[in-house]
């Protein structure tokens, strides 16, 4: 996928908006220069070329039950492409796996997994195991406690 051309404007825009996606159009414009309008047309353009790709609310989870966070690293088989995409779209497909990331060195992808307890943990990756035979084995850290939790992405600024 092809870089996207982003001016000094889009790029303030991102940063503002992966902090804050609730901010008005007015809040934004007054922050980076621009009115309303012109802040709402570049917010439309980024969606649709696919640099926003989701506006979404960070859940504090020791409010909704303080699920545990489970790290882990997989290892498959055989990497034939047909086997990888169907793995791929299992993890994608399951609300649990939080990230999944295909990544080199002794592991073949890393999950970041949040469940409400380790027997739900379990029982999700005895499915995993059950409905992709192409999956050698996988180890597991557990999340003792949580530093950061982002997905914030830095925009440089001159574009490099």
């Amino acid at each position: 996928m092809p870089k996207a051309a982003l001016d000094s404007f889009d790029r303030k825009l991102l940063t503002i908006v992966q902090h804050d996606a609730d901010l008005t159009a007015e809040a934004l414009g007054e922050r980076v220069g621009l009115s309303a309008s012109a802040v709402l047309r570049r917010l439309k353009r980024l969606r649709a070329e696919g640099v926003i790709v989701a506006s979404i609310a960070l859940v504090d989870p020791a409010r909704v039950g303080k699920p545990t966070s489970f790290i882990v690293a997989l290892e498959i088989e055989r990497e034939r492409p047909e086997l990888v995409a169907r793995l791929r779209k299992w993890l994608a497909e399951e609300a649990q796996i939080q990230q999944v990331y295909y990544v080199t060195g002794s592991a073949d992808f890393i999950l970041i997994v949040t469940a409400p307890d380790v027997e739900a943990f379990d029982a999700l990756m005895s499915r995993l195991m059950v409905d992709n035979p192409n999956v050698r084995r996988f180890t597991t850290n557990v999340a003792l406690g949580v530093g950061k939790r982002s997905l914030f992405v830095p925009i440089p600024r001159d574009g490099t």
